[in-house]
């Protein structure tokens, strides 16, 4: 079964492997039927010319000219080789005339704040990488640092942590957060990429998912099947009670100054973790198809850390205080459904799409019950994510049976979701300015709301790519264009409050 299928939006789908096996064997047919012919054709002799021209045309055999394969008439043949050299001169010549006139460019406007957004949100992640930095890396403050990150850890098999991201102002590095940065860095790529390009950043929104996934394939034996940990962090905050060890809390300083040790945290039973990385190179293995080694290096990875989350049960943050503080996560079922549904997008393997639309799974996901966060994509709850991505499944392909009736679930609930996000529903608070306030007033509220902007956005376009104009929110029907305004106005709202 091949990996990449024939998709409106540019992500990979199934694609049957009997109907290719039925155009293979066409093909074969075909190639023995020609070889039979051209086994079967000889030479025609001077008597069985002479009866298919009749007597009067071999007469006239000398107004031919016979190029072996066929036989044409001599003035058409010197037509033809006539008109040949005199369009191959005129091509020549215009060739010439592009090449040497002077091309006048017309100058383009400033770029808009959307496109300026993007330009200083991508900046960011360069700001955040750790590692031996690459020359064109364009934060001129930044240098090489982290680069023994691995190696003095002696309880830790794998010596190379060198590289990935830091977290917000410290120096650790987070693998839970940042797998779900680059999976939803790499959903953007696979549905937008023509808009990075047309921002002129389409090669740069790659290498950043690169240096990230890189860095991921270093944390566990990525060439093996099979593996019984993943390094969740490097580095410690840990100040409870007063400690003064050195660590990244305490000693807050530039990263390229840091010269003490830094610890490496694993897991053994790490579900939520491993099914997030293993979603992050699925959904990466798929922007970089056009490089099938790294694509399917990718992918073995993703299949070895679904299978290690599915194996050894358990949340990481339950085997780590500092993991519990800074990086919680409460579940893994929903990295369970979002892990699979990206695993089948990359591999086109039914048995992800059939663990993906499991009842159960999703029962203990929470897909079908509301709750105050219902709704609300993040590092810790994918949920949202994953509906919206399965309904994508529904409207291009609708597989039908026996996945149609969950798919059909995650689409409605997708549907509740995006009615929630309306300002005539009061599910969320809303701000005196309009945001809407997903997390109920609790800290750090406006990656949540980046989050419900791109669902609405990627929803709206899945909608409109499937000539559906709306949906319904009971019985009022709304436009795909309420959606957009929403995410506008969010983003808007965002600016203003960082602008300030």
């Amino acid at each position: 079964m091949s990996m990449y299928g024939r998709d409106p939006w540019g992500g990979p789908l199934e694609i049957n492997a009997a109907d290719s096996a039925t155009e293979d064997e066409r093909s074969r047919n075909l190639n023995d039927y020609d070889r039979a012919a051209l086994s079967n054709s000889r030479p025609l002799d001077e008597t069985q010319q002479s009866w298919l021209l009749g007597q009067g045309e071999q007469k006239k055999k000398k107004k031919y000219v016979d190029l072996g394969c066929i036989i044409v008439s001599r003035k058409i043949f010197v037509w033809t080789v006539g008109s040949i050299l005199v369009c191959g001169l005129l091509a020549g010549l215009i060739t010439l005339i592009v090449k040497t006139v002077p091309r006048h460019h017309g100058k383009h406007g400033p770029p808009d704040n959307y496109t300026l957004a993007l330009h200083k949100s991508l900046m960011f992640f360069n700001a955040q990488r750790s590692g031996k930095l690459p020359k064109h890396n364009n934060v001129s403050w930044r240098g090489n640092s982290g680069l023994q990150d691995g190696k003095s850890d002696t309880s830790w098999t794998l010596k190379d942590l060198v590289g990935g991201y830091y977290d917000a102002g410290d120096a650790i590095k987070f693998n839970f957060p940042k797998s779900f940065a680059m999976t939803m860095l790499s959903w953007s790529v696979i549905e937008y990429s023509a808009k990075y390009e047309a921002a002129g950043e389409l090669a740069h929104v790659k290498e950043i998912i690169k240096w990230g996934t890189d860095y991921f394939l270093k944390t566990f034996n990525s060439s093996a099947d099979t593996i019984d940990r993943v390094a969740s962090q490097v580095g410690s905050g840990d100040t409870s009670g007063g400690s003064t060890a050195e660590n990244d809390h305490y000693c807050w300083m530039r990263p390229e100054d840091i010269d003490y040790k830094r610890p490496v945290f694993d897991c053994h039973s790490c579900s939520d973790l491993a099914a997030e990385m293993a979603a992050a190179l699925a959904a990466a293995s798929i922007v970089f198809k056009d490089n099938k080694a790294y694509s399917q290096k990718l992918v073995h990875g993703a299949k070895t850390l679904f299978h290690f989350s599915r194996q050894q049960r358990g949340r990481y943050s339950a085997g780590s205080a500092e993991a519990a503080t800074f990086y919680n996560s409460t579940s893994y079922w929903d990295e369970f459904v979002w892990g699979s549904a990206w695993l089948y997008y990359a591999t086109g393997n039914n048995s992800y799409l059939q663990l993906a639309t499991t009842p159960g799974l999703a029962k203990h996901a929470g897909a079908f019950w509301g709750g105050p966060d219902y709704g609300v994509l993040s590092w810790d709850n994918k949920l949202a994510g994953a509906q919206v991505l399965l309904s994508r499944l529904r409207l291009f392909l609708s597989p039908g049976y026996p996945y149609e009736e969950m798919l059909r679930t995650f689409h409605n609930q997708t549907s509740i979701i995006m009615c929630s996000y309306l300002p005539v529903f009061t599910s969320f608070n809303r701000t005196k300015g309009g945001l809407i306030q997903l997390n109920h007033g609790r800290p750090q509220p406006l990656q949540y709301v980046v989050n419900a902007a791109f669902l609405a956005t990627v929803f709206s376009d899945y909608l409109d790519a499937a000539d559906t104009p709306g949906w319904y929110c009971g019985p009022t029907f709304y436009s795909t264009d309420v959606l957009r305004d929403f995410a506008k106005r969010s983003i808007t709202s965002l600016g203003k409050i960082l602008g300030k």
